[in-house]
């Protein structure tokens, strides 16, 4: 399905990224995966170990990351900026501005400098995908999390703008814009194994459940395929029919 396209995740051990990994491989994909903690070749063995096939970069600043890929393969067919940072709560008056500023910097920057370093690649390749693993989160807002929703909706509002700057190109820029996914970022156990809580959550979701990874999985699949190549500048949801 993805014939040996060239795959660059960001955030590999949280989020979407593990399934992502696997199931891109699975497919004929070669995945090269980004983390904070691949610094440590430890992390990067371990990981390996788990996902056959990936390539894990202790490399942490974009442009270093987007050149050795390219040195490596001669081209990125797909960017995944699969950014995951905590869900900090606070009143918008008791806020630090230092959690906005990181929580910018992990979900907007990060992301806005891979779409720039892989962006000239592709223009001159004719062709790529830049997917913003994003959230759900502003179509609807949710109180006291001011500084997240901030941050995904800047996300989502820059996969639109991208999009329609890259389309002349062949390049489709996409956020796929999931909630209440089952994921130990935002979902950790204890959280799930907390009847009371488990069911508030769930009481917000139409279908009444978790979406799982598998699930995710499967979209993520089909966005960054061939099957996608008409489908650019969107936010699409993936939340159970909460963002509706």
């Amino acid at each position: 399905m993805l014939n040996e396209k060239v795959i660059l995740i960001t955030d590999a051990l949280h989020f979407l990224g593990k399934t992502g990994s696997r199931v891109m491989i699975a497919e004929g994909a070669t995945v090269y995966a980004h983390d904070n903690a691949f610094t440590d070749a430890t992390a990067r063995e371990k990981f390996a170990a788990e996902i056959p096939g990936v390539k894990p970069l202790a490399a942490q600043d974009p442009t270093a990351i987007v050149d050795q890929v390219i040195a490596a393969e001669g081209r990125i067919d797909v960017m995944i900026n699969n950014d995951a940072f905590p869900a900090l709560k606070a009143a918008i008056d008791e806020v630090d501005l230092g959690d906005l500023r990181n929580t910018l910097e992990a979900l907007v920057v990060r992301g806005f400098h891979f779409a720039k370093e892989v962006a000239k690649h592709m223009k001159k390749a004719g062709q790529g995908k830049i997917l913003f693993i994003s959230s759900a989160a502003p179509k609807n807002g949710i109180p006291n999390y001011s500084m997240y929703v901030a941050a995904r909706g800047g996300a989502n509002a820059l996969a639109q703008t991208l999009a329609k700057e890259l389309g002349r190109y062949n390049i489709q820029v996409n956020a796929l814009a999931p909630n209440f996914i089952e994921s130990p970022d935002y979902f950790p156990k204890e959280l799930l194994e907390n009847e009371a809580a488990f069911k508030k959550i769930t009481s917000q979701i139409p279908l009444g459940r978790l979406g799982t990874q598998e699930e995710a999985g499967d979209y993520l699949l089909f966005l960054v395929s061939d099957k996608s190549n008409y489908i650019t500048g969107q936010v699409l949801y993936f939340a159970g029919g909460w963002a509706v």
